[in-house]
């Protein structure tokens, strides 16, 4: 697959797609006080591989977690790309961590696995 300049900036990556899982924690103040804490796990997907990936999504009919991501995924700029959100808890017992990073893991097994799509893709 030839890329254009266009492309090549989409993937965000110098040779191949760069894309982001993000563990996030939130804390929510009200007036002059936090009034809970959340961890929250958000996916990045660079726009070159989010629209490779939605053109080519009869492939991936059987893969859930890449349907969801294709659907919840708001477009947010040139720097954030597609982002979706893969899980937010309230942090207020240690399992909302362990949950955290078991999404947070999910969500970064899915995109390698769109990334080695778009690297099968372009060696065409």
């Amino acid at each position: 697959m030839k890329l254009s300049v266009k492309d090549k900036f989409e993937l965000w990556g110098e040779s191949g797609p760069y894309s982001q899982v993000n563990l996030i924690w939130q804390d929510r103040v009200l007036d002059d006080s936090v009034s809970r804490t959340f961890v929250i796990v958000e996916v990045e997907i660079n726009p070159f591989t989010f629209h490779l990936i939605k053109k080519n999504r009869d492939e991936f009919k059987s893969d859930v977690m890449i349907n969801q991501l294709i659907d919840h995924a708001e477009y947010r700029g040139p720097k954030y790309g597609y982002v979706a959100s893969a899980f937010e808890a309230w942090l207020n017992d240690e399992s909302a961590l362990g949950q955290a990073e078991i999404h947070r893991r999910y969500a970064r097994e899915t995109v390698i696995r769109m990334h080695k799509f778009v690297l099968e893709k372009l060696k065409e």
